[in-house]
């Protein structure tokens, strides 16, 4: 199989394109810069999109990075990078005369109004309610397919929670604070803290690149990118503090990630929603982690 994929050289990217490789797919990675295995999105535009099976869409600048203010310049780059690369990829097959029979597009959970009760699974309805909210739903509308051209190309929607994996993402930047027993609860620690081990993210997305089995539908199958184990960061705090052998006695205050990250963007952390994977074990699914301790453990002994 061969398979485009879109931010291929990011955190998730890099253990996508190791997995696909490692099962003897061909993968070609779309980046700002040209190089071998590489096309730019400049050569999606100019020359549309190149002979595959599979299209993947991981491109997005990080929510969370910590050296950008949360401002309308940083909201207009969180759009640009999210909607605009998934309209490309979306009209770029559109456009193929030979359209993939494959299109994998990865978005959040941010769509789940954040509730202490309620418990979300990929049937849930939902409307936007904030900014991040919004962002998600224009996202996935700018990867829908008309429906002559999903007859032949399955689509599939992965809502990821907070992605742990010892290479990136959250887990990079706790790490260092949590080994000198500065971590703590963020916020209450109440909060529902939906996560996936990344193992099991780029399982899923490899799951969701295979042929369908079912009749062709004009609606994205959706799953949700999460362990079925249900936390609260009160709980993942805890047992990455007992699995380090270090006191977890500093809480965040909400308060003071609202004044660093951007309220709008604080409510990541300090708020949380209680999703589970439904349709995603109902597809056959495994989960390498399914509970956040055998997570945290294969994070930290490597």
């Amino acid at each position: 199989m061969r398979v485009l994929i879109g931010g291929g050289s990011g955190f998730v990217g890099r253990e996508l394109v190791q997995l696909l490789k490692g099962k003897g797919y061909e993968v070609t990675i779309i980046s700002r810069q040209p190089g071998p295995g590489r096309m730019t999105w400049a050569d999606l535009q100019s020359g549309g999109l190149p002979q595959c099976e599979g299209v993947v869409n991981l491109a997005g600048e990080n929510i969370l990075n910590p050296m950008r203010w949360w401002n309308n310049h940083y909201k207009k780059d969180l759009f640009s990078s999210r909607v605009d690369t998934t309209r490309a990829l979306a009209q770029a097959i559109i456009s193929s005369p030979s359209p993939p029979h494959s299109w994998v597009l990865i978005t959040g959970v941010a769509c789940y109004k954040p509730c202490l009760q309620t418990q979300y699974t990929e049937e849930s309805k939902w409307v936007p309610f904030d900014f991040l909210s919004q962002l998600v739903k224009d996202w996935e509308e700018a990867g829908h397919l008309p429906e002559n051209v999903a007859k032949a190309t399955r689509q599939v929607v992965i809502r990821p929670g907070c992605v742990l994996g010892r290479d990136g993402g959250a887990m990079k930047q706790m790490l260092t604070p949590f080994r000198l027993g500065l971590g703590g609860s963020l916020g209450s620690g109440r909060q529902p803290f939906p996560w996936i081990h990344i193992s099991d993210l780029v399982g899923i997305i490899a799951q969701g690149l295979e042929p369908s089995r079912s009749p062709p539908s004009p609606h994205p199958q959706v799953f949700n990118g999460v362990a079925p184990s249900l936390n609260t960061n009160y709980e993942f705090t805890k047992e990455l503090g007992s699995l380090l052998k270090r006191p977890t006695i500093f809480p965040v205050p909400g308060f003071f990630l609202d004044t660093v990250l951007g309220s709008e963007r604080a409510v990541i952390l300090t708020q949380g929603q209680r999703v589970v994977p439904k349709q995603t074990l109902e597809s056959g699914y495994k989960f390498q982690y399914p509970d956040l301790r055998s997570a945290l453990q294969e994070i930290i002994q490597n």
